[in-house]
């Protein structure tokens, strides 16, 4: 048995990466004005570019790295409706005419997805596979059975533990549902694709710009960069885990927290059709949730989650992390690593992904480790709002974003918190 779980070519970064390389996109002379400034370069702010150039506008997008080097390109590739919430808990928030909403932007979002893909024509292996949300309790599968008669629009069907070797090679669940449209894709060639059509709109893309103000100037904005200033009538703050002290209010608001995940090495075809037969994404219901699937080319398993209370390197993380995925599937004990990675989310105290205003600012931000459906689709709604379109708005929209007292950006409470989801989970809760 090796002594590393690592391959002696492993590397610690994104899979993705490994395919469909960062953008090299070149410096260009920056624009001292434009009639909007996006800043950040993931699904959100791509989204929002490419409605707001199609528009018409003249669009400028900074980011401090290479366009998606955050979480757009680090994810496990899984898209869900990325409302956690349920009926009942969203309606004592906030109402049932906005609960169902908020539902309905989970709904809307996987559903949009999907269309805009394929009208865009973009080449990122999305593919409706379904999801197994496995249960990691009694408790937990006798609750994720009663959503689903809470909600009769879940597209779903409950799958027993007797039953849950057709869906998952392993006993460590107690049964779990099967979301029958939730997607995987490639986020990488994905995220490529809609940089493409963004500059074919005619944005003007700067990259390795990072953003340090912006201040109000008459009826805009003066965005200062490190490579000068811009002069913008509007401005979208599309930054999410990576937000930093740019806005002390959305700070206030961002919870930042590491993901982590691998990449095995190439299985054996009858290994992995023994794992996940039928090619699902998989998630489990746990606090401190584990979520996992095939590669594209189904030849490799993909696994993350969260895996310490303080934020730690690939080469620690990897470790823990393959430790786990053992755990659930002893089968996988001669694997190795072959990619190790991680990237920040962007929390927040409700659970709720969040899009407005604030002092004159658009943003779109929170999808809490389920961004890559919802940060599309708020990104392009924000888009349109920016454009004035009324299409724009959204159920999610009309909830307030809420921080803590004594919460300044830094996640003191983080350790705890993880601590006691943990003795929840082995307990069952």
């Amino acid at each position: 048995m090796p002594t590393s779980p690592f391959t002696s070519d492993a590397k610690m970064s994104s899979y993705w990466w490994e395919t469909t390389p960062l953008s090299k996109t070149p410096v260009a002379p920056l624009s001292g004005s434009a009639d909007v400034v996006i800043i950040g370069g993931g699904f959100t702010g791509l989204n929002a570019a490419l409605q707001i150039a199609r528009g018409g506008r003249h669009v400028v997008v900074c980011d401090a790295e290479a366009m998606g080097w955050g979480c757009s390109t680090r994810n496990g590739g899984q898209i869900s409706t990325s409302i956690k919430p349920d009926l009942e808990a969203l309606a004592k928030r906030h109402g049932a005419a906005t609960a169902h909403r908020i539902l309905q932007d989970g709904r809307d979002s996987l559903a949009w997805m999907g269309q805009f893909i394929a009208e865009e024509g973009i080449d990122c292996q999305f593919d409706i596979v379904g999801r197994f949300h496995a249960a990691h309790s009694n408790a937990a599968f006798r609750k994720l059975a009663g959503s689903l008669d809470k909600d009769a629009l879940k597209e779903a069907h409950v799958v027993s533990r007797a039953e849950q070797r057709q869906e998952i090679g392993t006993d460590g669940y107690f049964g779990g549902v099967v979301f029958e449209k939730h997607a995987s894709i490639d986020p990488g060639r994905y995220h490529a694709g809609l940089l493409d059509r963004v500059i074919a709109a005619g944005a003007e893309i700067s990259a390795h710009t990072k953003v340090t103000a912006i201040t109000k100037e008459g009826s805009g904005f003066c965005v200062h960069t490190a490579r000068g200033q811009i002069k913008a009538r509007d401005v979208v703050l599309a930054t999410n885990g990576y937000s930093g002290p740019l806005s002390t209010w959305h700070r206030r608001r961002i919870i930042p927290i590491g993901s982590y995940m691998i990449a095995t090495e190439a299985l054996p075809t009858e290994l992995m059709d023994e794992v996940i037969p039928k090619n699902r994404i998989v998630s489990d219901s746990r606090k401190v949730v584990y979520y996992y699937r095939r590669s594209p080319d189904r030849r490799r398993i993909l696994f993350g989650g969260r895996v310490s209370q303080a934020e730690v390197g690939p080469a620690i993380s990897g470790p823990v992390l393959f430790d786990e995925m053992v755990r659930l599937f002893p089968q996988l004990a001669s694997a190795r690593i072959s990619h190790s990675w991680m990237g920040f989310v962007g929390y927040t105290f409700d659970t709720l992904a969040h899009t407005g205003t604030q002092d004159g600012v658009y943003y779109a931000m929170g999808y809490c480790g389920s961004g890559v459906g919802m940060a599309s689709y708020l990104g392009m709604r924000t888009g349109q709002r920016v454009l004035g379109l009324p299409v724009g708005e959204t159920g999610l929209g009309e909830t307030k974003f809420p921080t803590r007292p004594y919460y300044f950006g830094k996640p003191w409470f983080l350790a705890p918190a993880v601590s006691i989801f943990r003795l929840r989970d082995r307990i069952g809760l």
